[in-house]
């Protein structure tokens, strides 16, 4: 067994929140925190017998906010707001997307700030750990407390619903009898501390961030490939040029691709070479590293969110009270994370304008769309393709963060529409593995049509691994749909990467 990760609200990084939701590293709990959790819920009860109106607790909540809430209606309360707020809507989540909400909203609740009752804490971990996992609809949340969609964990997590249970979908009083484990009772302010937290929104984002990681380095290992194809000039990425620029990521981005093409043609004098390469060639170490910036800026912001509270009411037990705020409020992340998904166009945008120089005589000296013979069509109604799949990408990077109604009686008048943001930028990272598969399959043909000789160290561990699962375009008696499944695949499954980098090994 792997070794458990050990939470306490305050050390959560995005390469943990991968271990557990990816790698299902199992968790536990810090000692102090669980004291905390204790002490807290032992203030919620304090401040409550006090006449301390607490929203969520001894009063309703949205628009019932003024209503009382007596110790005779709580459990009935508390099932009630898990059931009124299970209105979510199709598809499920990914079960990874799941793990890191559930991963997240537990951390976060260690912090104290909910009054959350000790064994829910021991009950989530458990469930991460036994690998069960609810059903959570991904649509319904417009981004201020993700209550839509962590009600189905509130369920799950009282007995009831659907989960997924070590890959089987079943019912999650059934799971927790196989495990002999036993649900929960949701008691004073137990329910809103499950389902206030953007931690739904959250475990989405950090797979967006996992994803893009791959991408960008997959993108600029073909971008590599497509300068060989192109017989292109490497003076754009000499280290004394972006030392100059002082742009960190930049200055990363170009040292990498020397490396993918250290041992290249491209390295040894050529009198017909033009002096310099269309800008979609020459600036990629400039563009690809502004994305990592934005990354970073994005990363550096969701790391807070997975380590702060972001409860309303917020318990202050230092104080000995509890505040009605807006934490639940994530803009700050969210915003990062919209300005993801608009520069990753970039990335796009450059693949394409590549892939189309690619198929062009004038700026390789090869075929027209790279034809292995005069009689052949080759890539030339693959344009279309990708063409289409940038066109939407630029469609789902229009902002929708400022898109919204006032709801709940007009008190919920601002939001943030923060898990449609990351299921955008889903998208947009997966159309872009198929650009960026179609630009491999030209720059693999280019290649080989060269023959694919003086390759550069790495630029050549990416085409052998091409080569694996898509032949030379040698007729246009093949479907490309089927070569393009097949490369988008390889670049998605993080294989083709892997490929490279024990080629460079090697």
């Amino acid at each position: 067994m792997q070794n458990a990760l050990t939470i306490s609200g305050n050390n959560l990084t995005l390469d943990d929140i991968y271990q557990v939701s990816h790698k299902h590293r199992p968790v536990e709990i810090e000692e102090k925190s669980m004291e905390l959790l204790v002490n807290t819920r032992k203030l919620v009860f304090e401040l409550s017998d006090r006449g301390v109106p607490i929203y969520g607790c001894n009063r309703g909540v949205g628009w019932n906010k003024d209503k009382n809430v007596t110790s005779e209606m709580i459990i009935r309360f508390n099932s009630n707001m898990m059931h009124s707020h299970a209105v979510g809507v199709g598809p499920y989540a990914p079960q990874e997307d799941v793990r890191a909400a559930m991963l997240i909203r537990l951390n976060t609740v260690l912090l104290g700030c909910t009054g959350l009752s000790p064994e829910i804490a021991v009950l989530l971990k458990e469930m991460l750990n036994r690998e069960i996992h609810p059903l959570i609809p991904e649509r319904g949340s417009v981004g201020e407390a993700d209550i839509v969609n962590l009600s189905f964990l509130g369920l799950a997590l009282m007995g009831e619903g659907l989960v997924n249970y070590r890959g089987k979908e079943i019912k999650a009083k059934d799971a927790f009898k196989a495990e002999g484990i036993e649900p929960v009772t949701l008691r004073e302010k137990d329910g809103l501390a499950v389902i206030s937290s953007n931690a739904f929104s959250a475990g989405q984002a950090a797979s967006v961030l996992f994803e893009t990681e791959l991408l960008l380095k997959t993108a600029d290992i073909i971008a590599c490939m497509s300068l060989e194809g192109l017989s292109g000039n490497v003076s754009s990425l000499r280290e004394g040029v972006h030392n100059k620029r002082r742009y960190n990521r930049q200055t990363e981005t170009a040292a990498d691709m020397r490396k993918y093409l250290k041992g290249s043609y491209l390295y040894e004098p050529c009198s017909g070479r033009p002096l310099q390469d269309p800008l979609s060639y020459r600036c990629v170490p400039q563009v690809h590293g502004a994305v990592r910036t934005a990354m970073d800026y994005a990363a550096s912001n969701l790391t807070i969110q997975c380590n702060s509270s972001d409860d309303n009411p917020c318990l202050l037990y230092e104080e000995g009270d509890i505040a009605s705020n807006g934490n639940f409020d994530p803009l700050c992340w969210v915003l990062g994370m919209q300005n993801l998904g608009i520069a990753l166009c970039h990335i796009s945008r450059l693949s394409c304008l590549r892939t189309i120089k690619l198929a062009s005589p004038g700026f390789t000296g090869l075929s027209r769309h790279l034809t292995p013979d005069e009689g052949t069509i080759a890539f030339s109604t693959i344009q279309k393709s990708f063409a289409n799949l940038d066109a939407e990408i630029r469609m789902l990077a229009n902002p929708v963060t400022m898109n919204t109604y006032s709801l709940s009686g007009d008190m919920e008048d601002i939001s943030t529409n923060a898990p449609l943001v990351m299921q955008k930028d889903k998208k947009i990272i997966d159309n872009l593995f198929y650009i960026l598969a179609i630009e491999l399959l030209h720059a693999g043909q280019a290649m080989s049509l060269r023959n694919a000789g003086n390759c550069g160290k790495g630029t050549g561990a990416g085409y052998k691994a091409l080569r694996r699962v898509v032949d030379f375009y040698d007729s246009d008696n093949r479907i490309l749909s089927i070569d393009i499944d097949k490369a988008y695949t390889l670049l998605k499954s993080g294989d083709f990467l892997k490929s490279v980098l024990n080629g460079l090994e090697d």
